[in-house]
C-alpha cells in the first residue's frame, strides 16, 4: 500500500493505538525480523557553530563547558567497543570546524583498520566534497536530520542555518553513496500533525536507510526553555506510522523518548523500531554533551563500554528478540519490492 498524507495524518491522529502499533510491530517483523541493531555512539565534540534554538550545545550559550575528545582516545574506544561485540560505531557531535576534513579522514581510516565496525558519521552539514572524501576513506553510513519539511518552522528552529542547504546535504550524502539516516523532531511549537505527515513522506522520497523520530524535550538554557516536552504517545505513533510508510528503514527507540520515560523503549520496540544506540562516550565528557536535559548520565568508560553492551542483550531479551551479530547495514536492497509499503 502507498500510503498518502491523509492516510498518516489519520494515524497520527484518530484510531486505535493498539491496532497501529501492532500492525507496525507485524511490518518490523516480516521485513526485518527479530533482530535488535545495537550501534555504539562516541560523542566526540560539544563544540557547534550553529544557533538551533532546541539545542543546549548552541554556539551562543557561552556557560557550555566545551570538550573535544583527543583522537587516539576516540579511537581506542572504538577499538574496545569492537571487541565487546558492538559492530557500529557512531561519531557524533556539534558542526565543530576541529573535527571537519583530514582529521575526520583519519579517524575513520584508523578505526576501519583497527576494528570490524561499520562507521557511521553524525556531524552536521559539511561540502559535498567533503561527504566526498569521509566515504572514501571508509565511511559507511551518515546521520543528518531533516528537522521539519515546514519551511518557516525550520526556519524559526535554525536562525543560522536554511532548510535549502539541509536538503542539498541530504540528497548530496545520498549521491555519494552513503547509508544515509535523517528525520525529526516530534512536538516542536508549533508543529502540526500535517507536517510530521510531511516529515515522514520526506524520509520515503529520500529512501532513507534509518530514520529517527524522537519527542522534541525542552532545554532551559535555550530560547525554547519554557515550552512543553513533546507527547510521547505521538512520538510512539509517528514511530509506527514511519515503519508502515517507510517499510525497511532501521528505526531507533530514541533516546529522548527514553529520557522522557524509560518504559518508552520497549513499547517503541514493540511498535516499529528495531535499532538502540547506546552512549559509550567516557562520563567526563558525556554529561557535557547536555544537547537535552538528562542526556548525559553514566559511569567509566571502559566499564561502560561493556555494560552498554551487556545492556543491549538485556533489552533484546526482554522482547524475546537476539542483537544482531552483522553490521546492521540497510535491508533496502534486499527488500526493494516491500520498501516504502
Amino acid at each position: 500500500m502507498k500510503y498518502t498524507r491523509d492516510d498518516i495524518i489519520a494515524m497520527l491522529v484518530e484510531g486505535d493505538d493498539s491496532e497501529l502499533f501492532g500492525q507496525a510491530d507485524r511490518v518490523r517483523r516480516e521485513l526485518v525480523g527479530d533482530e535488535l541493531q545495537v550501534r555504539a555512539i562516541i560523542e566526540i565534540s560539544n563544540y557547534c557553530r550553529c544557533g538551533c534554538t532546541y539545542c543546549g550545545l548552541r554556539a551562543a550559550d557561552t556557560d557550555v563547558p566545551r570538550y573535544r575528545i583527543p583522537e587516539k582516545e576516540i579511537i581506542e574506544l572504538a577499538r574496545v567497543a569492537s571487541e565487546v561485540g558492538f559492530r557500529t560505531i557512531v561519531l557524533q557531535s556539534g558542526e565543530d570546524e576541529y573535527f571537519s576534513g583530514r582529521r575526520v579522514t583519519e579517524l575513520v581510516r584508523a578505526i576501519k583498520e583497527e576494528t570490524d565496525c561499520a562507521i557511521t558519521l553524525s556531524l552536521g552539514e559539511w561540502p559535498e566534497e567533503q561527504f566526498r572524501e569521509w566515504y572514501e576513506a571508509g565511511a559507511d553510513r551518515y546521520l543528518l536530520k531533516h528537522e521539519t519539511m515546514n519551511p518557516d518552522l525550520y526556519a524559526r528552529m535554525h536562525p543560522r542555518g536554511q532548510q535549502k542547504t539541509r536538503l542539498q546535504a541530504l540528497w548530496a550524502l545520498r549521491e555519494t553513496g552513503y547509508q544515509v539516516g535523517s528525520g525529526c523532531m516530534v512536538g516542536l511549537p508549533g508543529q502540526t500533525a500535517g507536517d510530521l505527515a510531511d516529515d515522514i513522506l520526506f524520509c520515503r522520497e529520500l529512501e532513507v536507510d534509518m530514520a529517527g523520530f524522537g519527542p522534541f524535550i525542552s532545554h532551559p538554557g535555550t530560547p525554547l526553555s519554557g515550552y512543553p516536552n513533546g507527547d510521547k504517545d505521538l512520538s510512539l505513533r509517528v514511530l509506527a506510522a514511519a515503519r508502515l510508510v517507510l517499510g525497511v528503514a532501521h528505526l531507533p527507540a530514541t533516546t529522548s523518548l527514553v529520557v522522557l520515560d524509560s518504559e518508552y523503549r520497549r513499547k517503541a520496540l514493540l511498535s516499529g523500531a528495531n535499532v538502540i544506540m547506546p552512549d559509550i562516550t567516557p562520563a567526563k565528557y558525556r554529561n557535557l554533551y547536555n544537547i537535552y536535559p538528562g542526556k548525559g548520565e553514566g559511569d567509566d568508560h571502559i566499564d561502560h563500554v561493556r555494560h552498554a553492551f551487556e545492556f543491549a542483550q538485556g533489552v533484546a531479551r526482554e522482547v524475546g528478540w537476539r542483537v544482531a551479530t552483522h553490521h546492521g547495514h540497510s535491508y533496502r536492497d534486499r527488500f526493494k519490492n516491500v520498501s516504502g509499503r
